[in-house]
């Protein structure tokens, strides 16, 4: 949705800045994806349209605001993670309300499996890309925003513990940066989770260095303020990289093999069927309700 509030006067460099944000915003939707700002940064980075400055992504900023203004780039194509709205859930009637828990309803999808598979991400602004994943394969999902609490790390090995007492093996597969950082918090997830009296193996899904050489990129500075910095660069050198950097499609792509690879597809599948079974027969239930 494209509409415009204020009448503004835009230079002519500034208005090929937004003809170059709506192709990169146009295909990005075509393939399913709803971008961050940064995201969008880093693509005008990894086609060389800006350099990797701090000055460069708020310049960057100030246009897309400008842009969206102006009536020229969709409201929609671009989230903010970080501020989204809690509002009261509420139904037109009971059908409204029925249909709704119907469309939702989901049976325990990995009974039987050998493994129990949690999702975790570092960053709010990926949560968008990594939902649905998460939907489709139902799968846990969480957003640790740096170094969790102990609350929260104690609750999380509640969850491997119960699925370990279930004859399970858990799996944590984790999205961060590599940086001083984001390889550290890999070592402090493990660490607590196994103090908390799980046997979960923790894997960083992205971003490794590897991904960085096949794919490429934008460097940043390491923060050489970090703790960790002299024991990061001693490995790697002194440039550090960003997870959401990587495309969409590649992170989808990096975490759908991983899941798969622990998952037992015709047992999932049965249990699907079952679930289908089971919507079906509540929807002819609940024709017989009124309002």
């Amino acid at each position: 949705m494209k509409r415009q509030y204020k009448d503004l006067n835009l230079r002519p460099a500034t208005v090929e800045v937004i003809e170059q944000a709506n192709t990169i915003i146009d295909d990005y939707t075509q393939q399913g994806y709803r971008m961050t700002l940064r995201q969008l940064y880093y693509q005008f980075v990894s086609k060389n349209l800006i350099p990797n400055t701090e000055k460069s992504y708020k310049r960057l900023a100030g246009i897309i605001s400008d842009g969206r203004l102006a009536g020229l780039i969709d409201w929609n194509a671009i989230e903010d993670r970080g501020r989204v709205a809690d509002e009261p859930r509420q139904w037109s009637s009971i059908q409204a309300l029925v249909k709704a828990a119907s469309s939702q309803f989901r049976l325990p999808r990995w009974e039987g499996q050998d493994n129990y598979v949690e999702l975790w991400v570092e960053k709010q602004a990926l949560a968008g890309v990594l939902e649905p994943l998460a939907e489709e394969f139902h799968v846990t999902l969480m957003v640790n925003k740096g170094y969790s609490s102990q609350s929260a790390m104690h609750v999380a090995a509640g969850r491997f513990i119960t699925a370990e007492g279930d004859g399970r093996t858990s799996h944590l597969l984790y999205l961060g940066d590599h940086d001083p950082s984001g390889e550290d918090m890999v070592r402090d997830i493990g660490d607590r989770l196994h103090m908390f009296g799980s046997d979960v193996t923790v894997k960083k899904l992205a971003l490794t260095m590897a991904q960085v050489e096949e794919h490429n990129p934008p460097p940043n500075p390491a923060k050489m303020t970090d703790s960790r910095a002299e024991a990061y660069v001693r490995e790697h050198g002194s440039s550090s990289w960003e997870v959401d950097a990587l495309p969409p499609p590649v992170l989808s792509g990096i975490i759908t093999e991983a899941i798969e690879g622990l998952l037992d597809h015709e047992l999932m599948d049965e249990v699907v069927a079952r679930e289908k079974k089971l919507t079906a027969e509540l929807d002819e239930a609940v024709k017989g309700i009124r309002a």
